[in-house]
């Protein structure tokens, strides 16, 4: 008997391979699929949701609130410097998951940090720093430019000779970009990627987007702004609109706006055999509503980001991984990209994780595990976070 869930064949009842202990795929570790998904792994269930539509969830969307759940557990004890192992998971222990919460990310963290807090915080100087880090998303990108040309800044920008500096990068064999997400080649005509890059970076200056950007009135305004400019579709300008609203140059709502990228749109057909035509934004946010219920009725205890709820970015990401994770725990889901593997291996990083986030979110982070600014601001003994250490 074949139900059809998202698209794809569902088979119940279940396959033999999910009655067995398989091999996680490059490691000797083997995974019990029925202790990591669920107890009756092919039960599907409806859910009434706003406005009086009925999502029909298939045995991922158990799985979906037991990853979030496990990741940021995993987070938390490797932030708190916890023994490990930091999971008993062995799929989290063998590939590499972003976390639960974009913003706890290393790369979120740099960002924040080091590029949107440090630096003149003009809604310019802000543009400018966060658009010239996102394009390549690469820590060494922009510590090479740091240490080659000096403190970047806008009054020091040049196209050609950033671009001189990005070349002898590509000239000693390394990487500018990274591998997370693939940046479309702005239209410009160079021949190196990074060269048109820098003339979008350019060229969104020379339109005075920064100054678009700080007198709009909504998160979604902001990201009309950056849909108009060349090479930067759907995914990319949310991304990059969430980024800069974590600068001091914005503080919109996260709660009122998400686009779903290619991977989370795969995890919600994995998740659900029915939409009820509801579109991926609506449907994560419904999924947001639903989140206090699903992990009670799980009996999942999530720790919070130090007092921040998860918001629709984050239920975003969370789906983007979930995806990830089904291929191993649910093999015979298949999403629209009939992706089988994943990609990326998880290899420990010995490195400290401090944590440093946007003043305005008021977190209540300990002492120790927060960057000196933090702990300074909370005990009352600096008057400017927006320079951090």
């Amino acid at each position: 008997m074949n139900r059809p869930f998202g698209g794809h064949a569902w088979l119940v009842p279940p396959p033999p391979a999910w009655c067995k202990h398989v091999t996680v795929a490059e490691t000797s570790q083997t995974v019990d699929l029925l202790e990591l998904a669920d107890p009756v792994p092919w039960e599907v269930r409806e859910i009434r949701v706003a406005p009086g539509r009925t999502l029909t969830a298939t045995p991922v969307f158990n799985t979906y609130w037991r990853f979030a759940a496990r990741r940021q557990a995993l987070f938390m004890r490797r932030v708190l410097a916890a023994p490990r192992p930091w999971t008993t998971d062995p799929v989290l222990s063998a590939y590499r998951f972003t976390n639960a919460y974009r913003a706890a990310d290393r790369v979120s963290q740099y960002l924040i940090r080091h590029v949107l807090y440090k630096g003149e915080q003009t809604p310019a100087e802000i543009f400018f720093r966060c658009v010239l880090f996102k394009l390549f998303n690469r820590i060494e990108t922009w510590e090479h430019l740091s240490a080659e040309l000096g403190p970047v800044a806008l009054e020091t920008f040049d196209p050609d000779r950033y671009a001189r500096s990005l070349d002898r990068v590509l000239d000693s064999g390394s990487t500018l970009y990274s591998a997370a997400y693939i940046m479309p080649c702005p239209p410009f005509g160079h021949a190196r990627k990074h060269v048109n890059h820098l003339r979008l970076l350019a060229l969104m200056l020379e339109q005075d987007a920064p100054a678009r950007m700080a007198d709009a009135g909504s998160l979604h305004e902001v990201y009309d702004i950056l849909r108009n400019f060349p090479s930067l579709g759907p995914f990319l300008a949310f991304q990059l609109a969430v980024d800069l609203n974590y600068s001091a140059m914005l503080d919109f709502s996260e709660m009122d706006f998400v686009v779903a990228g290619p991977g989370a749109r795969d995890g919600i057909r994995k998740c659900f055999a029915d939409t009820a035509d509801l579109d991926d934004a609506d449907v994560i946010r419904a999924v947001s509503d639903l989140s206090d219920g699903e992990f009670a009725r799980l009996g999942l205890s999530f720790q919070d980001l130090w007092g921040r709820r998860l918001h629709l970015v984050d239920f975003q990401n969370l789906f983007c991984e979930v995806d990830k994770y089904a291929r191993v725990v649910h093999p015979t889901a298949l999403g629209p990209s009939k992706r089988v593997r994943i990609k990326q291996r998880y290899v420990p990083d010995a490195r400290p994780l401090p944590q440093w986030y946007p003043p305005k979110w008021g977190l209540d982070i300990p002492a120790s595990v927060a960057c000196e600014t933090h702990a300074l601001e909370a005990a009352g003994k600096v008057s400017d976070a927006a320079t951090p250490t």
